[in-house]
């Protein structure tokens, strides 16, 4: 069936400035770089609904999200968030009791299927020039991205939500051109294609797996004669 006779599939990014796309134009953030992947494979898929926000922290998400109301249902829910628990020098322990309750949001968004929200790894930033110019120890904030980072994707597996890890490979390709915004601090719209890449490849596959939720109903409703 094409795309044209399918309702569109609803997508829930949350997040902060690393989905928003800070230092780059709509167009080039992770999100519209994997929507535009999607659609051009002729996947039927709604602009994605971005809930994040410059400098937001774990917690901070969570109560935007329990103050305010979205679709009853989604397709697919990502979650890349907990670099800003980690700049304000936050413990880890509590950063991820929020990080396990956004879990359990965003699988509740898609209607209890965990196969179908992702977690992306957060980015190294402690090899920024942003890092250098505000003096922090670059070493130390590669050794805490990497603490976080193995505690979400220990959790995303307990949860059986899918993980992309990107962020060794990201620590590689920062001096690359495109890699970094003007900013100094944030990917750059190369750094988000590679990060677009295996995500699109995810959705993809789950957007094959099941009808959009348009189609499906809703738990404890019966469902639509064919």
């Amino acid at each position: 069936m094409s795309a044209a006779n399918v309702a569109p599939a609803q997508w829930l990014a949350l997040g902060d400035s690393y989905t928003i796309g800070e230092g780059v134009a709509l167009h080039e953030s992770y999100p519209y770089q994997t929507l535009q992947r999607l659609r051009a494979a002729g996947h039927a898929l709604a602009a994605p609904e971005v809930v994040a926000r410059t400098g937001w922290t774990t917690d901070e998400l969570q109560a935007h999200l329990a103050a305010t109301r979205r679709l009853p249902r989604y397709d697919l829910a990502t979650l890349l968030i907990g670099v800003n628990n980690q700049y304000r020098g936050r413990p880890l322990a509590a950063g991820m009791a929020d990080f396990e309750a956004l879990l359990q949001l965003a699988i509740a968004a898609v209607g209890g299927a965990p196969e179908r929200v992702a977690v992306l790894s957060i980015p190294d930033w402690g090899r920024t020039p942003f890092a250098r110019k505000v003096e922090r120890d670059a070493a130390q904030v590669g050794r805490d991205i990497d603490a976080w980072n193995a505690a979400q994707a220990a959790a995303a597996a307990r949860a059986g939500v899918h993980y992309i890890a990107h962020t060794e490979a990201g620590r590689e390709r920062i001096n690359d051109a495109g890699h970094l915004a003007e900013d100094g601090l944030h990917p750059g719209p190369a750094e988000y294609a590679q990060w677009a890449q295996p995500l699109a490849a995810w959705m993809a596959a789950q957007l094959l797996a099941t009808p959009p939720a348009a189609d499906r109903p809703l738990a404890g409703s019966p469902a639509r004669r064919p």
